[in-house]
């Protein structure tokens, strides 16, 4: 009994409980106001509705996915690193072969069907985990040399293949999110300033040739829309009534289950992209603010956890991860708050959906494990890992 209560004690010690509670707070108050945002489509008398049961059981199989590769020493996890690409790779070229988009956008493919289930997978969400576990390895392959161009040339390619995968499959949203996550790795991993400003060169150059051949109509329109929202009510149409939804919540909101724009369903995907809408109008100011402290709070434990860590390639995806969460949160809000155009993100732990709640604990769960076994290492190892930058170590 003695031994049990001692195991007990040594994996409550080991575990990142601070993590842990904000991902479980986050991911609660989403499930109840996407639950909130689609009980107009529940039937008679449910409780919850469809997408809120499908988003909280994509919870609980990710928390326990989650606590069960907690425990599974991230240096093995690394190993695998060949298996995971291969993997990730082979789900995105099924959904590029079979795959199906959403109803607004029937010509993407972002979607495998599972079967006769009727339920969806996006292997995008599981693409993001694994290009931050075999980035985060590829720059600990050639950290030493990372003033060397051809290795600066080989991340670049690294990075490009996802990035180009997502775009022919049509999500722009995540296409952004895989740069996002790229530029803060390289970042932190100690990149030359002199290659960022070669990269804002290039992307500047870039820009026309995307407007003209990679961008549709309707995205297209949608830049347009935030400067002349008067010529594009149509394209604004989701974004106005997701302002109008925020401004009828005020300070302390209409209430859970009572916001009118909400329980009334005119605003677009207020479960999903515009699920920002649906907080602000049912818990207002105040309840809005609450849900983006917990993803900052979330993102910040997670670069912490990065600086503490003694291994360089889990600092990396630490921030990697960190990254993922901060720039889907900040692109989600602009939209929501007509400051950017509507391109399909998500709002992490907030948005609908059982496979991108699943594949982000994935992601937590080797947050979990990397914090578990540092700890185990305090004792033996007290070598410390320091960030690096382009402004120096």
């Amino acid at each position: 009994m003695q031994r049990i209560l001692n195991t007990l004690k040594t994996v409550y010690r080991e575990t990142d409980k601070i993590l842990l509670l904000l991902c479980v707070a986050a991911s609660a108050l989403g499930v109840l106001i996407v639950s909130s945002a689609t009980m107009f489509e529940a039937e008679q008398g449910s409780w919850l509705s469809r997408d809120g049961l499908t988003m909280l059981l994509g919870v609980l199989l990710g928390l326990t996915a989650a606590i069960i590769i907690s425990f599974i020493d991230y240096n093995l996890i690394f190993k695998l690193v060949p298996l995971i690409a291969g993997v990730c790779l082979l789900l995105m070229f099924a959904t590029l072969a079979v795959g199906v988009g959403p109803p607004a956008r029937p010509d993407a493919k972002t979607w495998l069907v599972l079967g006769s289930t009727g339920l969806y997978f996006q292997p995008s969400d599981l693409l993001k985990i694994g290009f931050i576990i075999t980035f985060g390895m590829h720059i600990e392959l050639v950290q030493d040399r990372l003033s060397q161009f051809k290795h600066i040339v080989f991340l670049c390619l690294h990075a490009i293949v996802p990035i180009g995968l997502v775009i022919v499959s049509g999500d722009m949203g995540s296409a952004l999110v895989f740069m996002i996550i790229f530029v803060v790795m390289m970042f932190f991993a100690g990149v030359g300033l002199r290659y960022f400003l070669i990269g804002i060169a290039g992307v500047c150059a870039l820009l026309p040739f995307a407007w003209k051949y990679v961008l549709d109509d309707i995205q297209r329109n949608r830049f347009l829309g935030l400067l002349y929202p008067e010529l594009y009510e149509d394209i604004m149409y989701q974004q106005e009534v997701g302002m109008a939804a925020i401004r009828n919540g005020g300070l302390l909101g209409q209430g859970l289950f009572n916001g009118e724009y909400t329980q009334a369903g005119i605003v677009p995907e207020s479960k999903n992209d515009m699920v920002f809408s649906a907080f602000a109008e049912e818990l207002g100011f105040i309840g809005g603010f609450v849900a983006l402290a917990l993803l900052v709070a979330i993102a910040a434990k997670l670069v912490y956890n990065g600086r503490k860590s003694r291994n360089n390639a889990a600092s990396l995806m630490c921030y990697g991860m960190s990254a993922m969460i901060a720039g889907q949160m900040i692109i989600n809000i602009g939209m929501c708050l007509m400051l950017l155009p509507v391109i399909g993100i998500t709002l992490p732990f907030y948005s609908a959906g059982g496979s991108s709640n699943l594949c982000l604990y994935i992601g937590i769960g080797l947050m979990l494990s990397i914090y578990r076994f540092d700890k185990e290492q305090e004792i033996t190892n007290f070598r410390y890992s320091r960030i690096n930058t382009p402004f120096g170590n």
